[in-house]
């Protein structure tokens, strides 16, 4: 189980939060599908729409986990890899016809200027250090190149707003735990969520970093939102 500090703010050691990913890699993507009512695919495919990619471009998918979401993104004919650090998740599906990678997101394993766009899925509020994370995303953008994050976020409507925060701290690690996942670990996730900051807010951290013409959009009501920005 990952611990919380002082301040109830779960420790994010990359050790801790990949052998989390690594427990929970076997059901991993059937539990996400059962609690979000199938809109995780809706969500990929908002995604490779938003980077627009074209065949011949270069794409890294950041916290790809067992590479759904790498196969998604591939479907542009785009040259996709697809990176994690939880080992467990990339073995879960060997099958996978993408190229997937073990590594850290604050330390990339590619040259400076090699992607036209990176992108990543509901991973980087699970990164130790997120300005060091979008620095090293920044790093590998090819000049011109884009990023797209999706990620959860703060519903816009006061009263989903309230139910969704009850419903990710005390029904999500409940379903989690009946559909063959780990409770412990999607109470972490739950944590996460909930402490994560608003649109605006993680919007102005991407502009600190370096990043032009960065702009939300909405999905699910505001419960996430996908982040872009252009090097």
């Amino acid at each position: 189980m990952i611990e919380a500090n002082e301040a109830n703010t779960p420790r994010k050691e990359p050790g801790r939060i990949a052998a989390m990913f690594d427990r929970v890699a076997p059901n991993y993507d059937r539990a996400n599908t059962v609690m979000v009512a199938g809109q995780d695919k809706r969500w990929r495919r908002a995604v490779r729409e938003a980077l627009s990619l074209q065949p011949g471009e270069r794409c890294l998918d950041l916290g790809a986990g067992t590479g759904v979401s790498t196969v998604e993104l591939a479907k542009s004919g785009a040259d996709v890899i697809g990176v994690d650090f939880s080992l467990g998740m990339l073995q879960a599906h060997q099958d996978r016809q993408v190229p997937l990678v073990n590594a850290d997101a604050l330390h990339l394993p590619f040259a400076d200027n090699t992607f036209n766009a990176v992108t990543g899925s509901f991973f980087i509020r699970n990164v130790a250090d997120l300005d060091a994370c979008l620095a090293e995303i920044l790093r590998v953008l090819a000049p011109g190149g884009r990023m797209v994050l999706c990620e959860v976020s703060t519903p816009v409507w006061k009263p989903y707003r309230k139910a969704h925060g009850v419903f990710v701290k005390h029904v999500l690690p409940k379903v989690a735990g009946r559909v063959g996942s780990d409770a412990d670990a999607y109470r972490y996730l739950s944590e996460s969520t909930l402490q994560w900051p608003a649109q605006s807010d993680f919007a102005d951290r991407i502009v600190k970093a370096g990043y032009r013409k960065v702009a939300w959009r909405n999905l699910a009501g505001g419960a996430v939102a996908m982040h872009r920005g252009f090097k």
